[in-house]
């Protein structure tokens, strides 16, 4: 972005790393929703393999329409405007900030329990350090972009040390033969079709964050090597990592028990590694804010690009006139953040929207395809083969699908929210005679919100 400083090559592979926090209630959903041991962890490995294949179409895509701004520019440039629209707007309003705020309690419950070990934390306090936590993130990226990336990187070493400390004590026990919760694995309850939707959001989502390089592509250098060599690294990695340490922690916690627990890895911890438990909830508090602290980075290029789009307000392009970075774009999050955070239940939220991410990502991919017989002569450095985006888009708009018919109270709600897109579409960006008073006050808290936030555009930026 103009003369905004770039992230490090080392930031843009720990960008990568800002998965969906596998520590939030991932695990529980997953099990709750599939019925079984067994078919938890085929979940988990059918969709960390999903998820490859989706960041290996979005690696192709990134490589191709050379932007930054992830899933909207894809759609944008497929789809055309209002479907982008749609998608940013779903995002700024609603996708982002849940997120954000789920993401953000599990830092502040982790946090807070080596402090609570005999007693339940008081919601209060937890929303309360969930607060604090968000706003260190926003003021983080909105001051300094070279401070964020040695951060990160710091907090995808912990991220990495947190998932090693479960899976080691795991595999000993193995060893040891400490396989009775695996006797008779797909037995339970039974899985249900309906509850496998549910089940394939919250393991999509535990894995997401593959999709947050793209946002910032044109802040990576060589991205025709940096991209796919992210994607195909970090992707192994994390599938393996999040499937190992569900067998870690089936290997101590019956699943009645992991069902029952506020916070799974400390209930292993707790069994497993005595005293040395205490560091368990720190490191994966500080893995929570790695996810946290990516996932606002990258997020903010996406609002940036929609507002260079001429998609949302203007002041949201604008970058701040000595600390370079898109100041307005990081803050606009966190009063929507904070709503969320005091509002309500975020994961009944996170449910009526989930199907709106992913019908979102699967289209973005169906574009993937779409573009190989539009534009069959387009520069593509990084090529993936065709069944990958097939196989990937098939899947999650099955899956959306499927929701409308096992959930249709959450789904039609998300489908309500999204279509209100629509109207906002023609009302903001269609309606070219808005009236007098309505423009002079626009221009009028754009220069107040520049003054006060020391912003100007990016081209009299690179000027100064």
């Amino acid at each position: 972005m103009g003369r905004s400083p770039r992230a490090d090559e080392n930031q843009k592979m720990a960008i990568f790393w800002s998965h969906g926090d596998f520590y939030i209630r991932h695990t529980q959903g997953v099990l709750q929703n599939t019925g079984s041991v067994g078919m938890s962890l085929v979940i988990w490995t059918v969709c960390g393999v999903l998820s490859l294949f989706g960041a290996l179409s979005y690696a192709e895509l990134g490589t191709s329409i050379k932007k930054s701004g992830g899933h909207y520019t894809y759609i944008l440039e497929v789809f055309g405007p209002l479907p982008a629209f749609v998608r940013v707007w779903v995002e700024l309003l609603i996708i982002r900030p849940a997120a954000t705020a789920v993401i953000s309690l599990a830092f502040g419950r982790y946090i807070l329990e080596p402090f609570f070990i005999q007693c339940e934390i008081p919601e209060l306090a937890i929303k309360l350090i969930t607060a604090v936590g968000i706003t260190v993130v926003m003021v983080l990226n909105s001051m300094s972009v070279s401070w964020s990336a040695r951060i990160q990187i710091f907090l995808t070493f912990c991220k990495l040390t947190a998932i090693l400390i479960i899976i080691v004590p795991g595999v000993m026990q193995l060893i040891k033969g400490q396989t009775q919760h695996f006797k008779d694995a797909f037995s339970g309850r039974g899985a249900n079709i309906m509850g496998l939707p549910l089940a394939f959001y919250y393991g999509m989502y535990a894995y997401a964050g593959w999709f947050y390089l793209n946002f910032v592509t044109e802040e990576v250098e060589n991205p025709e090597k940096t991209i796919p060599l992210a994607i195909c690294i970090s992707m192994a990695i994390v599938t393996i990592g999040y499937v190992l340490t569900n067998v870690a922690y089936f290997t101590t916690i019956s699943a009645e028990e992991l069902l029952l627990s506020n916070a799974v890895a400390v209930t292993f911890s707790e069994r497993l590694l005595g005293n040395f438990s205490l560091a368990v909830p720190i490191f994966v508090a500080l893995s929570c804010f790695g996810s946290m602290n990516g996932g606002v980075f990258a997020v903010s290029r996406l609002f940036y690009v929609a507002s260079r789009e001429g998609q949302l307000p203007e002041i949201l392009s604008m970058i701040h006139v000595r600390k370079h970075t898109p100041l307005p774009a990081v803050i606009v999050l966190h009063p929507l953040t904070m709503i969320m955070l005091f509002s309500g239940d975020l994961y009944s939220l996170l449910n009526f929207l989930s199907f709106a991410r992913w019908l979102f990502i699967g289209l973005a991919v169906a574009g993937l395809i779409y573009l190989r017989y539009k534009r069959p002569d387009m520069h593509r450095p990084f090529k993936v083969p065709l069944f990958i985006p097939a196989l990937f888009s098939f899947t999650c708009l099955f899956m959306v699908a499927l929701s409308l018919y096992s959930d249709p109270f959450s789904t039609g709600i998300g489908f309500i929210i999204t279509l209100t897109g629509v109207p906002a579409y023609y009302l903001f960006i269609i309606w070219d005679k808005k009236p007098k008073w309505f423009r002079r006050l626009s221009d009028k808290i754009t220069r107040t919100l520049q003054i006060i936030l020391e912003v100007v555009p990016e081209e009299d930026c690179d000027k100064l």
